[in-house]
């Protein structure tokens, strides 16, 4: 006969927001258990060493450590560090006529740079006088032509998105793909305006513990996991799961989650179940959900990308001085962008050498997913040399590929139909929560803030 255990709350999914949820929710003393279909946890989250390199075959960084990530991290001192990226490795560089252009971080850089036309430089200094926007759905392409201009949206807003969504400004909706930038229009009428006006709010305030620019963790970003998962236990991780479903009792508010472990049934019962996979997994978790309402959430769009770490034990006097380097979809190149790892942090790197990281497909280049691994290599060598600057004799020492086919969803214009669908739902059937970032965010510290309000709502 199966045995049915009881938790407080079960978790779908063993990555950052399972992990932060299940994390904050045993703090306040409830039961929980970790329900993840692989065999670790992390998600798309994971490192790799060879040789005196240390690479990432998911997410290499994360941007503007919240308190909620400052907290985290110092819960699991002993366990894992947090790591800011080296000052000297602040630039941005912007690929534009065939070379890097270090993206403006001042205003003399922005009036010399040739990223932007003359037009658009004089153009900017009206940006605090114009009109907000009306459309709610306008796309971050037509926000930034009306109130910055073309060159802006080519040269700065297009990369940037290529490197955080792998996305298209022409389908991205502003409120929800970028909502900093759209509150500031709606708040105080303009960009420069409300972040000179948010900047002295924020003087006046006492300081919190946050972290500004990028982090990773010491040693890799897969530690942060592995000390999440050892704060949980493994007693409350179940790894190497198939066939997880999910059934709602009406009579008793419960939830009944089966699954199969090596030929075993599994069952848990619940007050509380929570969701944190991809939108295109939930039929198969949630099958008492009807098939129209479900479509509202599975039209969701993902980019597919293509990762590929590049090292180099010797690069002799190139000089990487930068994060990285993004690429215009205009400039009809194959990559969205490259890091500069070993620029950042130490230890990704023989002395002497660099790690780099290429970004293949997305949006624009969605069949570059199927292309075989030497296809992929052929074309990173080719940038090697053309991009990077390496003479014609001079090979990579390694090459390492990942694909992840559903790698960073879309904020389009259906979010909101989705994101209306998800409270129905949550509000249909009480003690579902349907998280993970098909809402809320897609970066790091989005998913670890997501994890926190859980911890809170839940009760």
């Amino acid at each position: 006969m199966r045995e049915t255990m009881e938790r407080d709350v079960v978790i779908i999914g063993g990555g950052l927001t399972g992990l932060t949820t299940a994390l904050q929710l045993k703090k306040r003393g409830l039961t929980v258990v970790i329900l993840e279909k692989s065999n670790r946890t992390g998600g798309q989250i994971a490192t790799h060493r060879e040789g005196e390199f240390l690479f990432e075959s998911g997410p290499n960084t994360g941007s503007g450590a919240s308190e909620e990530v400052m907290e985290l991290y110092d819960s699991l001192s002993g366990r894992c560090e947090i790591e800011f990226a080296a000052k000297e490795a602040e630039s941005r560089w912007i690929w534009k006529k065939g070379r890097f252009h270090p993206l403006p971080s001042s205003l003399m850089g922005g009036i010399t740079t040739p990223l932007f036309t003359p037009w658009d430089k004089l153009r900017i200094l009206g940006e605090p006088f114009r009109r907000r926007g009306s459309d709610p759905d306008e796309t971050v392409a037509a926000m930034t032509i009306r109130r910055l201009g073309k060159s802006f949206l080519n040269y700065a807003v297009d990369p940037f998105l290529s490197g955080i969504y792998a996305g298209d400004p022409h389908t991205l909706i502003t409120r929800y793909a970028l909502p900093k930038l759209y509150n500031l229009e709606q708040q105080y009428g303009s960009f420069i305006g409300g972040s000179i006006q948010k900047a002295r709010a924020a003087k006046r305030q006492p300081a919190g513990k946050t972290g500004k620019g990028i982090f990773s963790t010491r040693g890799g970003m897969e530690q942060l996991p592995r000390a999440m998962s050892a704060a949980i236990g493994n007693e409350d991780i179940s790894l190497s799961l198939y066939g997880i479903t999910v059934t709602p009792d009406r009579e008793t508010g419960h939830w009944t989650t089966t699954a199969m472990h090596q030929g075993n049934p599994i069952t848990y019962r619940s007050r509380h179940l929570v969701t944190t996979t991809g939108a295109h997994q939930l039929p198969e978790l949630l099958p008492f959900v009807d098939a129209a309402e479900m479509a509202q959430i599975t039209c969701l769009r993902y980019a597919p990308v293509i990762e590929v770490a590049v090292g180099v034990r010797e690069v002799g006097k190139h000089r990487f001085n930068a994060f990285g380097g993004l690429i215009p979809s205009g400039e009809g190149e194959e990559f969205l962008g490259l890091l500069f790892p070993s620029s950042c942090f130490a230890g990704r790197s023989p002395e002497g050498g660099m790690l780099f990281s290429f970004f293949m497909g997305g949006m624009r280049n969605s069949s570059y997913i199927d292309l075989s691994d030497k296809e992929i290599e052929k074309r990173v060598i080719r940038a090697f040399h053309g991009m990077l600057r390496f003479p014609a004799g001079k090979e990579p020492d390694l090459i390492r590929i990942f694909r992840h086919r559903y790698a960073i969803p879309q904020y389009e214009r259906s979010s909101e139909e989705r994101l209306h669908t998800v409270t129905t739902l949550e509000k249909k059937y009480p003690g579902l929560h349907i998280a993970g970032n098909l809402r809320d965010g897609i970066g790091m510290s989005h998913r670890i803030i997501q994890g926190f309000r859980l911890g809170e709502e839940i009760r």
